[in-house]
């Protein structure tokens, strides 16, 4: 299949919306984690996403809050402010037999390690992979979009992730980006790379486009400066 090099806000927007339909489990202490990571452990690859708490206050900031894991059909939401021992979380990353896919992952891994000591290992970022495959978006609902023509809503992205309980909007939300990463990475190794030089020439044609959008903006800007000059000067008769 050759996909899109790329989609727009319109045709993003048109598109139906879709969500994680499997089991999600809320995970808040040491028990449940451990649990869980016995569990995980059991799969090949397994999707990762993680929430921050949004700061609206400029020098403001918080740690990361909660780290979502999932398989197709169940999705693991570790509540990292309220389990006491993250070790068993360190223990999955650590584990070469299970593949960790994420997007825009190396920022994940930075903020569990500022709270996890762990060495992550077998770890595949989607954003690395897309351009093999035709693909020059780096946003998750975008790649999606374009791969499964379904919309990801992000309605939640700026919730308050700290809060006691999430609601079933939030969890739903944070399961849907998880298991989304893991159902790319599944499709993406089905399909055919492009050559590197399918890839030059998408390269090519999006830079033609860049500059000839530039160049209708600049054109634009032009004519609005033009057209009030010209009413000053009719002002000024």
């Amino acid at each position: 299949m050759h996909f899109p090099a790329k989609i727009d806000k319109n045709a993003l927007n048109a598109l139906q919306t879709v969500v994680f339909e499997g089991k999600i489990e809320e995970i808040c202490t040491t028990e449940q984690a451990q649990a869980a990571i016995q569990q995980l452990k059991t799969y090949a690859e397994v999707g990762i996403d993680t929430e921050t708490r949004p700061s609206f206050k400029k020098g403001t900031s918080y740690p990361v809050s909660l780290l979502q894991v999932s398989t197709l059909t169940v999705c693991y939401l570790f509540r990292l402010n309220q389990i006491k021992d993250l070790t068993p979380i360190g223990e999955l990353f650590e584990n070469k037999n299970v593949k960790k896919i994420g997007l825009s992952l190396s920022d994940d891994l930075r903020a569990l390690t500022q709270r996890i000591r762990m060495t992550p290992k077998e770890c595949f970022d989607i954003q690395n992979m897309v351009k093999d495959y035709g693909i020059f978006e780096l946003s998750l609902q975008k790649i999606f979009a374009i791969v499964f023509n379904r919309r990801i809503s992000k309605a939640q992205r700026l919730s308050n992730w700290e809060q006691k309980e999430l609601t079933n909007a939030q969890q739903l939300y944070a399961a849907t980006d998880a298991w989304a990463t893991l159902l790319l990475y599944a499709q993406l190794k089905r399909e055919r790379k492009i050559s590197q030089k399918e890839k030059q020439t998408i390269e090519a044609e999006l830079a033609q486009q860049e500059q000839e959008r530039l160049a209708h903006i600049l054109e634009q800007k032009e004519l609005r400066k033009l057209e009030l000059e010209k009413n000053k000067h009719d002002e000024s008769i």
